[in-house]
């Protein structure tokens, strides 16, 4: 009797790829209002930050330039800076969403309903937000009149805003 031994090629493992189902952008718009909230609760965590270390430099006895200038100010900048580039960067970038987002159930997706690149949100935030602002507020509004809900921002990166989680078939 001979024992034969047959190697044969590693089976390559496809990489699991999230693919949405049933993505329907008309159907998952985010109201206008919910956006609004989730702005206002991404600017309340960031500006807490500086307006604490205020108050804690205060306490510690500094008073006018002298509190601007100590270093629980300066700290407080920087921690502020830091959470601002965490909170409009890098959270979106790996889960599609700021605090303000998660907190009210909303999602930035591509058009198609994938996360969005970090070219995606290069443009969204250092773009097309700028432009929004410069245009009085008016690009905000777009996100209003459209069946959509895209704001001039989200246009200019290809991106959307949703409400609710979406579901995923792996």
């Amino acid at each position: 009797m001979s024992a034969k031994i047959e190697r044969t090629a590693p089976i390559n493992k496809s990489k699991n790829q999230e693919v949405v189902v049933g993505f329907d952008p008309e159907l998952l718009k985010a109201p206008f209002s919910l956006r609004c909230g989730a702005l206002i609760i991404d600017y309340i965590f960031l500006v807490s930050i500086p307006v604490i270390t205020i108050l804690v430099g205060r306490s510690m006895g500094f008073d006018g330039a002298k509190l601007l200038n100590s270093e629980i100010s300066n700290a407080g900048w920087l921690i502020t800076i830091l959470l601002g580039i965490t909170n409009f960067m890098i959270f979106p970038l790996f889960a599609g969403q700021s605090l303000g987002k998660m907190l009210t159930g909303l999602r930035v997706v591509k058009a198609n309903g994938e996360i969005p690149s970090f070219k995606n949100l290069i443009m969204r935030h250092f773009v097309g937000y700028p432009l929004t602002l410069i245009t009085g507020g008016l690009g905000f509004l777009f996100s209003i009149v459209n069946s959509r809900g895209r704001a001039l921002h989200d246009y200019i990166a290809g991106t959307e805003v949703i409400y609710g989680q979406k579901k995923t078939k792996v």
